[in-house]
């Protein structure tokens, strides 16, 4: 029964159920934290979270999404929620939410998404806010494009815009890259970019079964055999619904994407990528930056995190986190779950030599950052409420564009 009802669901092909999927409503018990979708374009809805607190930091924190899944990965239960925390520590939080691209997005390049999205949702911060400077977070391959808009920025003398960037398991330098590197050789590349071509788009399907086959045993083998030999229904659980609810990927930005650093490893070369209109030279990016990776990561392998260390000028803080690519990062401190690494001093050229002299501290890596964030963040202000004159309220959060379904 199982196993017919998944292949009806997948209009013949095998739609794998992981979780419960009827327990969760987007708005209603996850992406709950209140807000207001501020601004939006064909790429992305910005969300302003209210405040909880009466004051809050001068400076803004804006989010970046990874754009291969929902931004609520941030925002799950409200007692997972890095979004709710932040917000409960003083922090005016703003949140890119990707639309869920079709054909009409076969165009779509990293400029655009360099451009119209991280630049334009760092403008409308800035104007909401009036902030003199905003401080920014980018996750996996959104904090891969934060490091080229960061240096697109330099390049035009406009750094000091972004106080500070927190890089979460992001990797620039993909010469260690990890298990997806079997998926993107040359001639699978070219498979892929003309599977793409006829649709206009990478189906979410197939991202989220190169992820699945990563983990097999864990997110598809062990569905296998609960599902179909023995006939149990998969229990409700939050992350699982997340990881099933991933996007399409435009044609052209992704296949940019894939040949630009999986193939060519062309973000670490000085000027061997031109985006919107700039050369992109990473070691000339000055921000102050916290680095931030899993241990047990399989898709952004610590080593290879740890090697944006060695590229990116300017301050660095690097922590090493318990667990991987998602539970190491959304690890909320009241779970008293996992431990972090962290080194005093200059950071080691090598990731082995981090190793050697860190120091472990037991929880949560969130309130080391917080510390390390609250020095970038100016003074106490009145806390904002969402929008402004120019950019008044469209509709509650989550918003519209997260709702929209590609499985």
């Amino acid at each position: 029964g199982n196993l017919l009802r998944d292949l009806e669901r997948g209009k013949g092909r095998l739609a794998l159920s992981m979780t419960d999927e009827s327990a969760f409503e987007i708005g209603r018990n996850i992406a709950t934290t209140p807000g207001k979708v501020v601004f939006e374009n064909d790429l992305f809805q910005l969300i302003q979270y209210a405040p909880a607190t009466e004051t809050v930091c001068e400076r803004p924190l804006l989010i970046f999404p990874p754009w291969i899944n929902k931004f609520y990965i941030l925002d799950l239960t409200p007692e997972k929620s890095f979004v709710r925390w932040c917000v409960a520590h003083g922090l005016t939080v703003f949140m890119v939410s990707w639309v869920n691209p079709d054909e009409r997005y076969r165009d779509k390049s990293l400029d655009d998404y360099l451009r119209d999205g991280q630049v334009r949702a760092l403008e409308v911060v800035e104007d909401i806010t009036g902030a003199s400077g905003v401080n920014v977070i980018g996750y996996c391959v959104a904090g891969t494009l934060l490091a080229a808009t960061l240096a697109w920025l330099h390049a035009r003398n406009e750094a000091a815009r972004v106080r500070s960037a927190t890089f979460l398991t992001t990797q620039v330098d993909f010469s260690e890259a990890g298990e997806l590197k079997v998926f993107v050789d040359p001639a699978q590349l070219d498979a892929l970019v003309a599977r793409m071509n006829e649709k206009g788009y990478l189906d979410a399907d197939a991202m989220f079964m190169t992820f699945n086959l990563l983990r097999a045993n864990d997110l598809i083998w062990s569905f296998v055999v609960n599902n179909y030999l023995l006939g149990k229904d998969p229990p409700p659980f939050d992350l699982l619904y997340w990881n099933a609810d991933s996007t399409n990927q435009p044609a052209r930005m992704h296949a940019q994407y894939l040949r630009s650093m999986y193939v060519e490893n062309a973000l670490v070369r000085p000027g061997a990528m031109r985006l919107a209109g700039e050369p992109i030279d990473l070691h000339r990016v000055a921000t102050p930056s916290y680095i931030q990776a899993g241990r047990e990561d399989h898709i952004a392998p610590p080593q290879s995190v740890y090697r944006m260390t060695q590229i990116l000028a300017g301050p660095k803080r690097f922590v090493l986190a318990g667990s991987g690519h998602i539970a190491g990062v959304v690890n909320p401190p009241a779970a008293n779950k996992y431990q972090y690494w962290t080194r005093t001093g200059r950071l080691p050229k090598s990731y082995e030599r981090f190793l050697e002299g860190a120091r472990e501290h037991k929880g949560s890596w969130w309130p080391d950052w917080l510390r390390w964030l609250r020095r970038h963040s100016g003074a106490q202000v009145p806390a904002r409420a969402p929008g402004s004159e120019r950019y008044p309220p469209i509709e509650d959060a989550p918003g519209r564009y997260v709702k929209v379904r590609a499985r």
